[in-house]
Order: structure tokens, then C-alpha cells, then sequence
């Protein structure tokens, strides 16, 4: 859970525990049971994003790093070809390959 959505819930869980307390002893202070409560369902689908986003992550993070593994191979392959090339051929020639690099 990210730190601030973590932060969030538990202030909104102390706020929403206060209110009620309060509410319960008739003192209100403004606030509604309906008003409690529609702030308790947003809590809660606070709570049932996160859990989605969380666990997305945990899906996303082995993937993420997987792609990172390939690309790093596929560009020390790119680099040692280019080289490669760039030793083997003339500067005008490494257009003809793919090389757009100058010296």
C-alpha cells in the first residue's frame, strides 16, 4: 500500500470513529449520520482500489522486470554489432546498416 493512501485510511478511520463517537453523544457538530456513512463508503472503496492496484503490482513488478532483462540484452547485442559494423565497413557505409552514428 503507498504511504499516502496508507496515511489517508487511517485518518479518515480516526476521523470517521471520532465523528461517530460524538454523534452518539449528541453532539454532532454538524454532521449527519448520511454524511458518516457516505464518508465510511468511500473509505471502503478506497480500501477495495488499493487492494486492486496492490495486487496489479505484484502481477506488473516480475513483468517489468523481465522486459527490463530483454532490453538490456537486446542492446548489448545492438551495441556489439554496431560495433562490429563500424570496425568492419567505412563511416559511409554504416548507413546502409542501420548506423546513423558519426564519429
Amino acid at each position: 500500500m503507498s504511504k499516502t493512501v496508507e496515511q489517508q485510511i487511517e485518518k479518515s478511520r480516526m476521523l470517521i470513529g471520532g465523528l461517530k463517537k460524538h454523534l452518539s453523544e449528541g453532539v454532532g457538530g454538524g454532521v449527519s449520520n448520511e454524511e458518516i456513512a457516505q464518508m465510511e463508503q468511500a473509505l471502503s472503496d478506497l480500501q477495495a482500489a488499493n487492494e486492486e492496484v496492490e495486487r496489479l503490482r505484484e502481477e506488473l513488478t516480475p513483468k517489468v522486470k523481465r522486459m527490463n532483462d530483454i532490453m538490456a540484452a537486446v542492446k548489448a547485442v545492438y551495441v556489439d554489432k554496431k560495433k562490429t559494423l563500424k570496425g568492419y565497413y567505412p563511416q559511409e557505409r554504416w548507413a546502409d546498416y542501420g548506423v546513423p552514428d558519426k564519429r
